[in-house]
């Protein structure tokens, strides 16, 4: 089990790759740090030569998926995964349940029951199964959209 989610897309372009990149360029606020902030471009983040790492530039959602990607020809690969700050907070949050097990084994002896082993374990996979999960899913088919409207790709696949 990964604790979390990515994916990995192979995209074909319609135009040249100079041009989509020049479109890309146009419509991303460079940016080294990423995280959202006000702007009228798509996109925040770095483009260089035919590689780009971009996110969303919608105030608060679009910061949570971070897209890599590479255009060589009219073929492209992306990778769609949890921006680091995100995977920081996902990850405390996700230690909760464990810290209230902990507690409990050590504090409250003899209320310790392994029915609460259990319900810490279904916790994680809820964190992770319907929170992560579900937002990636999301947040990431959101971005997808806006970079295949601004790329202009004709075809893409899961790999």
């Amino acid at each position: 089990m990964k604790i979390f989610p990515t994916n990995n897309y192979t995209f074909k372009i319609v135009g040249e790759e100079a041009a989509t990149l020049d479109r890309l360029k146009r419509r991303t606020e460079l940016s080294e740090s990423l995280y959202s902030k006000i702007t009228d471009k798509s996109f925040l983040g770095i483009i260089k030569d035919n590689t780009f790492r971009i996110i969303s530039s919608e105030i608060g959602k679009g910061a949570f998926c971070v897209l890599t990607g590479e255009i060589k020809n009219q073929n492209g690969l992306l990778n769609v995964e949890i921006n680091k700050g995100f995977r920081i907070l996902l990850s405390i949050i996700w230690c909760f349940p464990i810290i209230a097990l902990i507690v409990q084994a050590l504090f409250v002896k003899e209320e310790f029951s392994v029915l609460f082993i259990l319900v810490a374990i279904l916790q994680i996979a809820i964190i992770r199964y319907m929170f992560i999960e579900l937002a990636f899913r999301k947040f990431s088919k959101s971005s997808l959209n806006k970079l295949s409207d601004v790329l202009d790709i004709s075809e893409i696949k899961k790999i």
